[in-house]
């Protein structure tokens, strides 16, 4: 029987939860960008006098995004854990990082533009 040295053990323990923690981490950022997407698609709509379409619409992308974190959530650690279970390391895909990030700065400019130029 083959003896696993107990630091690795221990590291690839510690590593694994991290993986659990960084998926339940995605998983909120997901569910708060649904709770954005209710907030700006449907109750600001409700409490302004304007037009509520471009909130509808903001809200929408919001709960999209929502929505892409929770997939991405669990396509990330699978990925991870596979690279765990072949003793490898599984890198964040710079292209996701750079599509994440620039829905995010799209977002944050719209909601801006969208509060200073409201109604």
């Amino acid at each position: 029987m083959r003896r696993v040295d107990p630091d690795v053990e221990d590291a690839t323990r510690r590593t694994r939860l991290a993986n659990e923690r960084t998926y339940l981490a995605w998983w909120r950022s997901g569910l708060t960008a649904l709770a954005v997407g209710i907030a700006a698609g449907k109750l600001v709509p409700e409490l302004s006098d304007g037009s509520g379409t471009p909130f509808v619409v903001l809200g929408s992308a919001y709960a999209a995004l929502g929505v892409l974190f929770i997939v991405f959530a669990y396509v990330r650690s699978r990925s991870v854990e596979r690279s765990l279970a072949s003793g490898g390391f599984a890198p964040l895909d710079d292209r996701v990082a750079a599509v994440l990030t620039g829905v995010g700065v799209v977002l944050g400019v719209a909601t801006v533009l969208i509060v200073l130029l409201a109604d």
